[in-house]
């Protein structure tokens, strides 16, 4: 009796440490690399970002917010309406959203970011320069650790994540691994990122989106209703430090464009107008406006002046 108790538990081990296999940096990799690719054609986030967060996020997906809840990013509950997992964090106890599926999280991370007023300026970034997404990401507050910019290089440069940045690459001598349970790759569903998730109306112009100012803001109440970070209110929108926007102005809630959209090409300076008016006008940034039309940053143009919105003119 003893011998088939003892040769059970030696079953029962056995299995046990089959399913608590640990995955090295190159096992997610090759089980999530697809995955990553076509979170980068759907919205845009490089897939080396991508694996890299994950990667770090989810312990290669040993941690237990990835095997118990398939959270693979570390995405806290803040606005979710889905299943829910509590681990220890930055406190005790917090909540973490909790997915059906790693596809779910992987879609889930795009749309946060895609969805997120402090992480538009990313987006902005060259696609295959991760490293300015990296430190883009540190900068606008997705993880607390300060070396946050550097762990996820670091990651990405020892796996040569950065290959499948380009869609085309084809990694060589796969192993063929299965994400767990026999995860689904193809991501399939809506597709559509014209999500308000505001409180107010959102406006456009020049494809960027803005608010309009009402009498009871200012940029510490704003901060925390559009989720963003001072500086980026007032780097889109072109504020001196400490200045506050004003009563009924446009304001950029993503950076402005370096020219006009197409088809507008002039502006006739009308009385009253100055560059920054104009900037906001058409959504360009100042400085791109002054060095188009060949004028000292800080001086402002006659009434009639044309000036050039897509061009730089030549002298």
């Amino acid at each position: 009796m003893q011998k088939i108790v003892c040769l059970t538990y030696l079953i029962l081990l056995i299995c046990l440490q089959g399913f608590s296999q640990n995955y090295t940096p190159q096992d997610y990799t090759e089980m999530y690399s697809e995955m990553a690719v076509n979170e980068m054609q759907r919205g845009g986030v490089p897939a080396s970002i991508i694996l890299g967060q994950g990667i770090l996020e989810s312990g290669n997906g040993n941690s237990r917010l990835a095997r118990e809840a398939n959270n693979h990013f570390g995405i806290k509950c803040h606005g979710w309406t889905g299943e829910k997992i509590y681990e220890d964090d930055d406190a005790k106890g917090e909540c973490f959203r909790k997915y059906p599926s790693v596809a779910d999280s992987y879609r889930d991370h795009t749309d946060f970011l895609k969805n997120n007023s402090r992480y538009h300026f990313l987006f902005d970034l060259d696609p295959t320069d991760y490293k300015a997404w990296a430190h883009g990401l540190k900068k606008a507050g997705y993880a607390t650790s300060p070396t946050y910019a550097e762990a996820l290089i670091r990651v990405i440069e020892n796996n040569e994540l950065y290959l499948y940045d380009d869609s085309e690459y084809k990694p060589q001598n796969q192993n063929n691994k299965k994400p767990r349970n026999n995860e689904q790759i193809v991501l399939t569903g809506n597709d559509d990122f014209e999500i308000n998730p505001y409180g107010r109306n959102i406006y456009y112009t020049n494809n960027r989106p803005y608010i309009i100012v009402e009498q009871t803001d200012n940029l510490d109440a704003l901060s925390e209703e559009m989720d963003m970070i001072k500086w980026q209110f007032r780097k889109y929108n072109d504020l001196d430090k400490n200045e506050e926007p004003k009563t009924g102005q446009k304001l950029y809630i993503k950076p402005k464009r370096n020219r006009a959209e197409k088809g507008v090409e002039t502006h006739k300076v009308l009385p009253g107008e100055t560059m920054y008016d104009i900037s906001q006008k058409y959504g360009v940034k100042l400085k791109k406006l002054y060095r188009k039309n060949k004028m000292e940053e800080g001086t402002e143009p006659a009434v009639g002046t044309v000036l050039n919105l897509r061009k730089t003119i030549k002298k």
